[in-house]
């Protein structure tokens, strides 16, 4: 399978580029988490004249699939486990998503730290959590996802049982994830460790673990009209760049808004300390930990791969899952 792909996959350096755009094409709406990585969108914008309108989704990945479907966004930046569950979920239901996989937004795994109400004394590590009611922003969401790959690896999962391995409660924001952890609708959540570190330190939450993804973790995807058809059953090299123009453009982009974010440290934790829920400190100890890619067109095959096997193990997925189908430019 991955020789086939390679024989037909235009890699990053066979797209075209575009140095300007064409005046007519109306802005592309990016959807993205607003969080500490949404900042080399953000310079992407402010510095490099990014024609796009960033939508922002506070309740995450599984959220910006529904608006992709809805036709209310036409780009995606979210986390990878988000993404192959929908595409896999809608090949299983012989369904197309309506988007594919086109780019590598980070390349290092993402800490999830989990969370429960800052009383729970009943709850102190994670083996205290089989049989707990997680709070997830939505069904389909990483959050939602990142329980079947936790109780996987506690040993939780039942092969046999038609059912999610947690009884789940749905939330949408991670203000209402904190309040439920506190009231009792929900026993615990899983969110980004720097996002929750805040209500930590005021009290308002309490960490009992963290899990990090087994895959690199943010990838960005484009809705289908955004990206030339290519025949991969008869193995058939497209006669057109892989990706339109309005898109390999803002992809380009965003390349440039990594290389500022790399190249201004100081400039990045100064925009996430001010304009986002983080101190300067959390910030800087962030920066250690995270890294971009320098050129961000383009999924790699192994790490969809790697990504499939791991959520089917977990129950996410079926055998079924169409890799191929999910990408829509390969590295």
């Amino acid at each position: 399978m991955l020789a086939r792909l390679r024989s037909v996959a235009l890699s990053t350096r066979q797209v075209r580029t575009f140095s300007t755009r064409n005046p007519a094409m109306a802005p592309l709406r990016i959807g993205f988490v607003p969080e500490h990585f949404s900042t080399p969108l953000e310079f992407a914008k402010k510095h490099y004249g990014l024609d796009a309108r960033l939508l922002p989704f506070p309740s995450g990945t599984g959220h910006m699939v529904a608006a992709l479907q809805a036709d209310e966004i036409d780009v995606g930046v979210g986390l990878s486990e988000g993404w192959v569950a929908a595409l896999g979920k809608a090949h299983e239901a012989k369904q197309d998503a309506g988007f594919r996989l086109v780019g590598t937004y980070v390349e290092t795994p993402l800490c999830w730290a989990i969370s429960t109400g800052a009383k729970r004394d009943d709850l102190r590590s994670v083996d205290d959590l089989k049989g707990k009611r997680v709070g997830v922003s939505r069904i389909g969401s990483g959050s939602y996802v990142m329980s079947f790959v936790l109780a996987d690896q506690q040993g939780w999962l039942d092969p046999q049982a038609s059912g999610p391995p947690f009884p789940v409660e749905p939330l949408n924001t991670f203000l209402n994830l904190r309040e439920a952890v506190n009231s009792g609708t929900a026993d615990f959540f899983m969110w980004e460790h720097f996002t929750s570190k805040r209500y930590y330190d005021s009290g308002e939450i309490k960490r009992i673990g963290d899990i990090y993804t087994p895959w690199s973790s943010w990838k960005i995807v484009a809705k289908n009209h955004l990206v030339n058809p290519r025949n991969w059953s008869q193995g058939e090299q497209p006669s057109h760049p892989a990706l339109k123009e309005e898109l390999d453009d803002a992809l380009q982009k965003i390349n440039k808004g990594v290389k500022h974010f790399n190249d201004n440290p100081e400039e990045a934790v100064a925009y996430i300390s001010t304009k986002l829920d983080y101190s300067a400190e959390d910030a800087r100890e962030w920066l250690k930990t995270v890294r971009f890619p320098q050129e961000v067109r383009g999924v790699d095959e192994a790490v969809v791969h790697k990504t499939v096997r791991i959520l089917q193990k977990a129950g996410v997925l079926g055998d079924a899952a169409n890799e191929q189908a999910m990408i829509g430019l390969q590295r």
